[in-house]
């Protein structure tokens, strides 16, 4: 069986080769000339390949009013884009990835351009599970994922099925974080709180097999779930 570092790979690869007749191909690209010189603009417009890696990451992260056409360049810079996310190399917040995502209109975008999406996520998701301390932490993939799928169900299953050391490392990890200050309570992903987690999140904490989670931290999952 392939590793789930493979797996990734081989999924980033084929997001690539699904992306290339769009993203590949010269297109005019309009936006703010305050931040972004005619050189930036002009490497923007050409293959996405060609692209410097500096000027994705401002992509990635720079709001959506500084381009005359901000869907259809982050369409073009999706597969750059989600290659450094997934090794860790953009730099840029998870959740607000994931909303720039949903602002580009991802769920009106070609169904083999979503698949090859999806196809990313189902690789990542499991290669972020079975490697710690891993090189970022499992919510942030977990933030990106499930906003822009729009669903915590799928993701939250798999974690639950994966009965490794590392995966229940991660999961007190998360815990430690979500339970900070009550934030498990209201806790909503997204730079502009597009999924609200807390209620299925608690759930499915709840219903987590015994000695899953550890005590005290299982005795703060219950008073705020039944609070």
């Amino acid at each position: 069986m392939t590793d789930p570092s493979q797996q990734l790979r081989n999924a980033l690869d084929e997001l690539d080769a699904v992306f290339a007749p769009f993203s590949e191909r010269p297109s005019a690209v309009g936006g703010c000339t305050y931040c972004y010189t005619d050189t930036d603009l002009e490497a923007l417009a050409g293959p996405s390949h060609r692209v410097p890696e500096e000027l994705i990451r401002s992509v990635a992260a720079t709001s959506t009013d500084h381009w005359d056409d901000f869907p259809a360049l982050y369409r073009r810079m999706t597969p750059r884009i989600v290659r450094l996310l997934a090794t860790a190399r953009l730099h840029v917040h998870h959740g607000l990835v994931a909303s720039r995502l949903l602002a580009a209109e991802l769920r009106t975008w070609t169904s083999p351009e979503r698949e090859a999406l999806e196809a990313v996520w189902h690789a990542w998701w499991p290669a972020a599970l079975h490697a710690y301390p891993g090189t970022e932490p499992v919510t942030g993939v977990l933030e990106a994922i499930s906003v822009s799928t729009g669903s915590l169900s799928p993701w939250l299953t798999v974690w639950a099925g994966t009965r490794t050391e590392a995966a229940d490392r991660h999961l007190s990890d998360a815990l430690d974080g979500w339970l900070f200050e009550g934030r498990l309570a209201d806790l909503r992903l997204g730079s502009y709180d597009e999924l609200h987690a807390a209620p299925e999140l608690l759930s499915w904490l709840l219903s987590l097999e015994e000695g899953r989670i550890g005590a005290a931290q299982l005795f703060e999952v219950e008073r705020i779930a039944y609070s």
